[in-house]
Parts: C-alpha cells; sequence; structure tokens
C-alpha cells in the first residue's frame, strides 16, 4: 500500500464514517493528507484529516479521530490505528500491505514515480542560453544541470516538454566579442570591455587559419567575417561542452532572427496599437512595475532603437504562437527584474501572465582546500562548466548543482565531490544502487524463480522502513514537479540510500541463502525488496541525468 493508497482509503473510510453519523461527506478536502512521523514508534503513517474537518463535522478532533481509528482497523491491510495528541491518526500498516509497493515496483520497472498530472501541457524550458562569447560560466553550469533534470521531471509528469536554448548573436556583446577576436589575431590590444582569456586567441588562429587573407580585408569585411565565424565557433564549443555534460537542447533560438524578420517591430507596433505601451521622455515604455518589477521600462528607446527587452517581449510571443501552455525561463541571480518584465509582456499581449514563470538561481561557488577557486586559465576571468567536469567528472558536478535549491547559494567543495567514498553524497547514493545489483546478479546462481516471496515476513524494522521509503518516491517526483525542485529527487535518493543501508548490513536479514540451504519465501521477498530499492535509486538518478553504475 503506497500513500497514495492509504490516503484514498482513508478518504473513503472518513467519508463513510460521517455519513453512517449524519454528517456531510463532503466536508473531506479531495485529498486526505498522509505523512511519515520523524519518530517511528508513532507508526508508519500519520493524517491530521480528523483535526482538519472536525469543525465542519461538528465534532470534537478527538473524537472523530477515534471514530476512524475503530473504522480503520477493520480495514485490510492496516495493523493498527490510534489516536495521538489532539487529534492525529497514527497508523500501521500490516507487512503485507506494504509489501504491495514491492510489487507495484517491479511490474512498473523504469516507469515508477511516473504520472499523467500534466499530460496534454505543452511547456517551453528555456534555461542556459549562454552568450556565445565565451564557454559556459558555472552560473550556467547550474542551470545546464538543474534545467535537464526539471525537464526530465515533467516529463515524467506527462508533459510535452521543449527544451530550448536562446542564443543570444544580437547586440553589443556580440561587436565587443568580435573585435576581441581581432586584436588577438593582430596583436592589438583587447578592447574597452572586451573579452580576454586563452580561448580568445585559439579561435582568432582557427579563423585566420580557415580564412587565409582575412587580415588584409577592410576592417568592416574583417570584422564582419570575425563575428560570424567566432559565434559559430564559439557556439560549436558550447554545444559540445553541453552534450558531453548530458545536457542537450530540442531547439536552439536565434536572437537575431527576431530582428531579422521584422518579429521585434511587429510586437512593438502590436502593443503601442494596443495602448499596453505608453510614451515619456521621447521613449516607450511597459508597465511592468505593475507585475513586480522595481520599475517601468523602455522598450524602444528615445534614439528609436529597440532595447534588450523588445527582443524579449517578441521571443514570449513567437513561444506562445508555437503553442506553449507555459513558459519557464531559467535564469541567472541578476535577473530578478524580468520577472516582471516578462509577465508584463504576456499581459500585454492579451494572455495570463501566469503562462510565465521565471526561476532564479543564486550564484556558485567552488572551493578547493577551504579555499575559493576564482580563475580559469582558459576563459581567464571566470570559472566555467569545463573546469568543473575535469575536476570531479559529470556525474558528481551534475548531482552537486542539482542536489541544492536554486533559490539558496551553494559552495561546491572539490576535495569533497572528488572522493570515491561515501562523505561524497553521489558516491553514496551510486554505491548503494551498485550493492543492490551485485545482490540480484548474486542471486542469479540460486533458484529464486521457483519461491514465491512472501512479503508479510518482512517485519524487521529495516524492511519496513526501506519499503517505506521507496513508497515515497512518486509522491517526491510529483512535488519536484510542481514545485519546480529537483533538489528533492536528490535529497529522497539520499534518505533511500541511507535506509537501504541498515538493512543491507544486517546479517540477520540475509537476501541469499546459505552454504546448500534452499530458497526460502523470505528469501525472496528480500529479493524483490532489493531489486526495488535498485530500480528506484536508479529512477531518481535518471531524473537527475546521473549514471547508476552496477559496479563500483
Amino acid at each position: 500500500m503506497t500513500p497514495a493508497d492509504l490516503a484514498d482509503l482513508l478518504r473513503a473510510t472518513a467519508a463513510k464514517v460521517l455519513a453512517e453519523r449524519g454528517l456531510d461527506p463532503e466536508i473531506l478536502p479531495d485529498k486526505v493528507d498522509v505523512e511519515r512521523p520523524r519518530n517511528p514508534e508513532h507508526g508508519d503513517y500519520a493524517t491530521n484529516v480528523a483535526m482538519r474537518v472536525a469543525k465542519q463535522a461538528g465534532a470534537a478532533p478527538r473524537d472523530l479521530a477515534g471514530w476512524l481509528a475503530d473504522a480503520l482497523a477493520a480495514a485490510d491491510g492496516v495493523a493498527a490505528a490510534e489516536v495521538a495528541g489532539p487529534g492525529f491518526l497514527n497508523i500501521r500498516l500490516a507487512a503485507s500491505a506494504q509489501g504491495a509497493v514491492l510489487e507495484q515496483v517491479r511490474a512498473a520497472g523504469a516507469a515508477y514515480g511516473t504520472a499523467d498530472t500534466l499530460r496534454g501541457t505543452r511547456i517551453n524550458l528555456e534555461f542556459v542560453s549562454a552568450n556565445p562569447t565565451g564557454p559556459v560560466h558555472l552560473g550556467g553550469t547550474r542551470w545546464a544541470a538543474v534545467g535537464d533534470a526539471l525537464g526530465r521531471i515533467l516529463a515524467a509528469q506527462g508533459a510535452d516538454v521543449v527544451r530550448e536554448y536562446y542564443f543570444n548573436d544580437h547586440g553589443a556583446q556580440i561587436d565587443r566579442f568580435a573585435e576581441s577576436l581581432v586584436a588577438a589575431a593582430t596583436g592589438a590590444p583587447a578592447p574597452e570591455k572586451g573579452y580576454a582569456g586563452a580561448y580568445i586567441g585559439e579561435i582568432a588562429d582557427k579563423i585566420v587559419a580557415s580564412h587565409p587573407g582575412v587580415l588584409d580585408l577592410e576592417p568592416a569585411q574583417r570584422l564582419e567575417t570575425f563575428r560570424a565565424e567566432g559565434v559559430e565557433l564559439m557556439f560549436a564549443h558550447i554545444k559540445k561542452t553541453l552534450h558531453e555534460f548530458g545536457t542537450d537542447f530540442d531547439v536552439y533560438f536565434n536572437e537575431s532572427s527576431l530582428f531579422a524578420s521584422g518579429a521585434v517591430e511587429r510586437a512593438v507596433e502590436t502593443l503601442k496599437n494596443s495602448g499596453d505601451l505608453y510614451p515619456k521622455d521621447g521613449a516607450w515604455w511597459i508597465a511592468s512595475s505593475e507585475y513586480g518589477d522595481d520599475q517601468d521600462r523602455v522598450v524602444i528607446k528615445s534614439d528609436g532603437k529597440a532595447a534588450y527587452i523588445a527582443g524579449d517581449i517578441a521571443y514570449l510571443q513567437d513561444k506562445r504562437s508555437r503553442g506553449f501552455d507555459l513558459c519557464i525561463y531559467m535564469l541567472g541571480a541578476d535577473h530578478h527584474g524580468y520577472i516582471g518584465r516578462l509577465k508584463a509582456a504576456a499581459a500585454a499581449f492579451g494572455d495570463d501572465p501566469d503562462t510565465v514563470e521565471v526561476l532564479i538561481g543564486q550564484m556558485v561557488n567552488l572551493l578547493r582546500d577551504g579555499v575559493a577557486v576564482r580563475m580559469s586559465k582558459r576563459a581567464g576571468t571566470v570559472v566555467t562548466l569545463d573546469d568543473l567536469v575535469e575536476a570531479i567528472g559529470v556525474d558528481a558536478a551534475r548531482y552537486s548543482l542539482v542536489r541544492s535549491s536554486v533559490n539558496s547559494s551553494i559552495d561546491i567543495d572539490l576535495d569533497l565531490w572528488a572522493k570515491q567514498d561515501s562523505v561524497n553524497p553521489v558516491y553514496y547514493v551510486q554505491y548503494a544502487h551498485a550493492r543492490a545489483a551485485s545482490i540480484a546478479r548474486n542471486a542469479a546462481e540460486f533458484e529464486f524463480d521457483s519461491v514465491t516471496p512472501d512479503f508479510a515476513l518482512l517485519i524487521a524494522d529495516e524492511e519496513g522502513a526501506l519499503i517505506r521509503t521507496i513508497g515515497e518516491f512518486p509522491r517526491v517526483v510529483a512535488a519536484a514537479a510542481s514545485l519546480r525542485e529537483p533538489h528533492r529527487i536528490a535529497r529522497y535518493l539520499e534518505e533511500l540510500a541511507g535506509a537501504y543501508h541498515p538493512f543491507q548490513t544486517n546479517k540477520a536479514l540475509r537476501v541469499l541463502p546459505l552454504g546448500d540451504e534452499p530458497v526460502s519465501p523470505t528469501n525472496a521477498a528480500r529479493l524483490v525488496l532489493v531489486n526495488a530499492t535498485r530500480q528506484v535509486l536508479a529512477n531518481g538518478l535518471a531524473l537527475l541525468g546521473v549514471t547508476a553504475p552496477e559496479r563500483m
């Protein structure tokens, strides 16, 4: 019996109890909350449903909880139910009922934890979107891990997710990038606010080698050649780096196409005609302060040129025209103002502002020997995705970036994440999977297939705790999707690995027979428990884009 099954049983039982006492079952919530108590001595699960509806029912919470406890005592799969405190209900499940969770995992396999709550919802998920002026920096790396994991989690809930990279190939930063390449190729000093680092020289050398005579071109033509070729080479490097990190995109959208196609001009005219842009001081403004921005923003500057937000507005309109029900933007810590701007743009086009979600990720710091790692030799001024992967590997890099809420900044201790022992969280989880896989391989030497597992025999505390943790997985995935918090998956996996460890190390809870002993129904049940643990660990790691090794 999963927590969801128990919640359904509780609601049905409560509805019956209320009806039998002449009370209205409609006062019950659509979903009854079921939680695992912090103290296992209080039972397997607890609910506050009696306290929630007692006032509407006209009954004391403890009395209502007592009626429910009496009714649940006769329900299949419930071993005991007792009232606690002001009206909580603590419930213990029969071992056989808990074992049913293992059958569900065995039947669902890789699909265990998935649902269809978002089926029919088309989601555009934009993340990373680093400018093609340098390698992916550490902030973008966080989104490369978190954004990809969120896409997997939303898809696991049935959503049609399109991962999109917004290719910022228009504007002043591209001009400075091209000028920096020309300077490197000609031996001139880098321009003011230009780009530095070994990668600039490497790209410049490649352009000169592939375009003999480029340095003899007229300055404007030479600059344009370095611009076009430099952006293409830089973006090729970015795509390769992301692919090797396990993050790929369905759509790469060029910002420049919005200007070349006239989409920006059309979007601006639409808003002017609808009255959603207002003139002030010779410029045109959008009232983004009404949607959480700290001030209204200029869309068309007083010189008639489009401000950066004009492209964002046209881009949002383009996304909605492609049929997306929800547009999620994952942006850096310095982009809080975009929340109000993009919601204002949605409202100005007649959309519900809630069709736009903006997630803000905080800073990432790297530590080695307790000291901040501040500079990449290749990038010159920032730590990059390549640097992080080189230091600790792809799996540890992804897991370390996903493991914490994006609402908080994180310090990644490179020494810790490079360790091959249980203090390294990703190693701890992967090792639990590898140990379970090892037992499954060794079980092939015995005749498990001829023995029917008896889950009623799984009565040890370690077995019950592990089963209940496995049963939580679907709820964790659903919460991670609805709250846009992939870190919940990582924390859950560590909890599951923690529950598996005492079971696996308790010599009294043997999975494999000793010597010539035949396989018993208990052995068979424990093997199903081990396989279920391995499956859920693999499913959770897959949602994070982290491998589940069979051997370590």
